[in-house]
């Protein structure tokens, strides 16, 4: 409900103002020790970046909740922009965009880690969860492009918004694609905030969308393989549908007004 998630705001935002907080029956503080604003700031950002890895993987409209509050956060607190963008590239190079290169002699278990794969004792997890974490960050992302938090500054602008999607969809197409990460990505990406892009940037949007049917995809299908096509394919069948209708359809478990009454 609105009310819930305008409760869980209030909590973190008074936290990183050096409110007085209660969690587990503890009254606690940032003020309590010299580096506890820092320490805080880090660890919600981290948590944010967290909860699109894992909540918002398995289940994909649960980036709008969370998004909602990060956005709200971000706007009242500014200094954890910085530190929400370091998480997520960190656990999500694609988010910059960036495809790490391989370098001669780098053994395969560090290249997988640079790549966003989890490598630990029990070895490097399948590509279908890689796939699927990355996607929940991408969506986190997405969603705090395009979302505003409904209880801040009406006159201020958004913290980090569309153009920062606009650039990352633009930086994506100047580079090389990558075998199924690319158009899992891609359509992660449009299906969250390819509606709000289309409003705001219209024609050039549609020149965009039309370059990548066009010219893009040829491009990952040349790296693709026969059985990595299943991304490929909803990608192709998603621009396909946009360019018929000519509409980018609104994202899926999108927060309507009347959420924030509930």
């Amino acid at each position: 409900a609105g009310s819930h998630l305008k409760q869980v705001f209030d909590k973190i935002s008074n936290l990183l103002s050096g409110k007085p907080v209660e969690f587990a029956r503890q009254t606690v503080s940032v003020t309590q020790h010299p580096e506890g604003l820092d320490f805080a700031y880090y660890k919600v950002a981290e948590r944010f970046v967290r909860q699109g890895q894992e909540e918002i993987a398995a289940n994909h409209d649960a980036a709008f909740p969370i998004a909602a509050v990060a956005s709200g956060i971000w706007e009242a607190h500014p200094r954890i922009g910085d530190l929400i963008l370091a998480h997520l590239h960190k656990r999500c190079p694609y988010a910059v965009p960036f495809y790490p290169p391989w370098k001669e002699g780098t053994p395969v278990e560090d290249y997988k880690r640079a790549l966003g794969y989890i490598v630990d004792d029990s070895g490097t997890e399948s590509e279908e969860n890689f796939l699927k974490r990355m996607s929940g960050m991408i969506r986190f992302y997405a969603a705090i492009i395009h979302l505003r938090w409904p209880y801040g500054n009406k006159e201020g602008g958004h913290p980090h918004g569309l153009d920062n999607g606009w650039r990352w969809l633009a930086q994506v197409l100047n580079m090389a694609p990558v075998p199924n990460v690319t158009a899992t990505l891609l359509l992660d990406f449009l299906e969250v905030c390819g509606n709000a892009l289309m409003k705001q940037y219209d024609a050039q949007f549609w020149q965009m969308i039309l370059l990548i049917q066009v010219e893009y995809i040829p491009r990952i299908e040349a790296v693709t393989s026969s059985g990595q096509m299943g991304s490929l394919v909803r990608l192709k069948h998603f621009l396909e549908q946009c360019l018929q209708r000519k509409e980018v359809p609104p994202p899926k478990g999108a927060l309507p007004p009347s959420f924030w009454k509930s």
